[in-house]
């Protein structure tokens, strides 16, 4: 990790296209504008860590609703090379 000091009006530089701009220092608090191409997602680490979670849970449940209607399809539909497709 890379650990910089920075004062108001300074910018941090990361690769070509993304610039960290100090706006204001108040006690703990840091305000900082942040440029970057439309591209790459910039998200607050609490909101980033909502998104996986809700990622993980939509693929869950679509796993399982691929596995509910596999279980639903009779046998002959999951049979694969039928004679219709020799008929090509």
């Amino acid at each position: 990790m890379l650990v910089l000091t920075r004062r108001v009006g300074e910018v941090i530089t990361i690769g070509d296209s993304i610039k960290i701009h100090i706006q204001e220092v108040k006690g703990n608090q840091v305000k900082l504008g942040i440029q970057a191409p439309p591209d790459i997602p910039v998200h607050r680490e609490e909101i980033y860590v909502k998104i996986q979670k809700e990622n993980t849970r939509a693929v869950r449940s679509c796993v399982e609703d691929v596995d509910r209607l596999l279980k639903a399809l009779p046998p002959e539909v999951l049979q694969h090379g039928s004679a219709e497709d020799d008929k090509g």
